[in-house]
Formats: structure tokens, C-alpha cells, sequence
């Protein structure tokens, strides 16, 4: 059974950083992307940045480019997002997913991705 558990939400200020992790358990890295999401109260769920565990190649949202880093340790199965120069715009909740597209252009299609953590919030304050 696959299971995504994530970690490291909080509330900070604006420019401040903060480093989520999504521990991944009875999931096999593959040629699959794995990806962050976020999802603000009365907004739809969108992208953030994606990993393909594989190749190492990241894909990232405009909004968070050079702000947002993805990364990941496979010895540990478990993928990050190192948020820096946070603006109240990135609050929300975000979620790690795995399972998801091999075509790199589709990173940021949430349906194409099987597993969902429950997520954690993370809340900018101006």
C-alpha cells in the first residue's frame, strides 16, 4: 500500500522559507513524476514544481520559479520543496503526489497522478 505523508507546513512571513517533505512508503521510484500541489480556499488545485525521480529532471509552476526548489533522496524515499522569499500568495495547502505522468509536459496535470498525501499548510502572513 502506497502511502505519502507530508511534513514541514507552518506559518512564516513574507520572505521567509520553509521546507516540506513528502515521506514516501510501498511506492517504487519509477519513470513517473512525482509533484507538489497546492490548493487555496475557493481556488483550484495547481501545480507547484515536479520531479522525475529517474532522470532528475524538475518542472516548475511560473509563479514559484527561482523561488521553489523540488529535489530528492531516494536512499530516504522522500521528495522536498524548499520554499524561499515566500509571499502571502503562496499560502495554501499543499500536497505531495506521486504516480504521475511520464510525458514531462503534463507535469501539472493533477488527474494524472495516482497517490495524494493528506497534506500540509502553509500559511504567509504579509
Amino acid at each position: 500500500q502506497v502511502q505519502l505523508v507530508e511534513s514541514g507546513g507552518g506559518s512564516v512571513q513574507a520572505g521567509g522559507s520553509l521546507r516540506l517533505s513528502c515521506a514516501a512508503s510501498g511506492y517504487t521510484y519509477t519513470y513517473n513524476a512525482m509533484g507538489w500541489f497546492r490548493q487555496a480556499p475557493g481556488k483550484e488545485r495547481e501545480g507547484v514544481a515536479a520531479i522525475y525521480p529517474v532522470g532528475g529532471s524538475t518542472y516548475y509552476a511560473d509563479s514559484v520559479k527561482g523561488r521553489f526548489t523540488i529535489s530528492q533522496d531516494k536512499a530516504k524515499s522522500t521528495v522536498y520543496l524548499q520554499m524561499n522569499s515566500l509571499k502571502p500568495e503562496d499560502t495554501a495547502m499543499y500536497y505531495c503526489a506521486a504516480d504521475g505522468p511520464t510525458y514531462g509536459g503534463s507535469w501539472f496535470f493533477s488527474h494524472e497522478y495516482n497517490y495524494w498525501g493528506q497534506g500540509t499548510q502553509v500559511t504567509v502572513s504579509s
